[in-house]
């Protein structure tokens, strides 16, 4: 859906008891939501969100915790807030094994959001996280950080095309490439975490790959 100056965003306030059921609910109504909105580019990450920061909520506050989810726009920012009654149980980054079943999920939250927080009230807390939209506040189009990392790829491909039709390209041209390369991985990487994979595991089998590849390459 193309975004414009006119779409109404209105926030989304919904009021319910912590359980898992209520995931999947949430979870198909932000879908909805931000579909209406045009920012289907980021049902994903809010689902992600939505997800973990209820988690977080039945596993350490309660089951049945009354609880409210808000979805709204905080200017530039798709803003994600859950509000629980316990102000004592705050949730944090934890450095969770891989193999471990919980822990991570702060730690997926803060992989695929811009900032999170918690903001402590008198009678409980909410805890939040923000994800930049890439519209402006006039709600056009920016760039956003998608046109940042699209503009790398295609700076990352044309240099190394110009590489393989055997033209020069410089110092400066790699250097490029490089950095281009570098944000690149990093945004794989924090997508493959926030999707539960191992990160290792993934570059220890593309060095192999590469590896080979290369290998088979000088015998060309």
């Amino acid at each position: 859906m193309t975004l414009n100056a006119s779409m109404v965003r209105s926030p989304y306030v919904v009021e319910f008891s912590a359980r898992e059921e209520e995931v999947a609910h949430l979870r198909r109504v932000v879908r909805s939501r931000l579909e209406d909105w045009g920012l289907r580019c980021l049902v994903d990450e809010a689902q992600l969100c939505v997800s973990e920061l209820v988690a977080n909520v039945i596993s350490h506050v309660g089951v049945e915790t009354p609880t409210t989810l808000s979805v709204l726009m905080n200017g530039v920012y798709l803003r994600i807030e859950v509000r629980d009654p316990d102000p004592r149980a705050l949730p944090t980054l934890v450095a969770a094994d891989v193999e471990a079943e919980g822990g991570r999920g702060m730690a997926l939250v803060a992989a695929v959001t811009d900032r999170w927080g918690v903001s402590l009230l008198g009678d409980g807390k909410v805890t939040w996280c923000e994800i930049a939209t890439g519209v402006t506040a006039q709600g056009e189009h920016d760039g956003g950080p998608w046109a940042f990392r699209t503009e790398a790829m295609r700076g990352l491909y044309g240099i190394v095309g110009e590489a393989q039709i055997g033209r020069s390209v410089g110092t400066a041209g790699a250097l490029k490439g490089e950095e281009a390369a570098i944000h690149i991985i990093t945004d794989l990487l924090h997508w493959l975490s926030a999707h539960g994979r191992d990160v290792d595991d993934v570059l220890d089998r593309a060095q192999v790959r590469f590896e080979a590849e290369a290998h088979l390459a000088s015998w060309d």
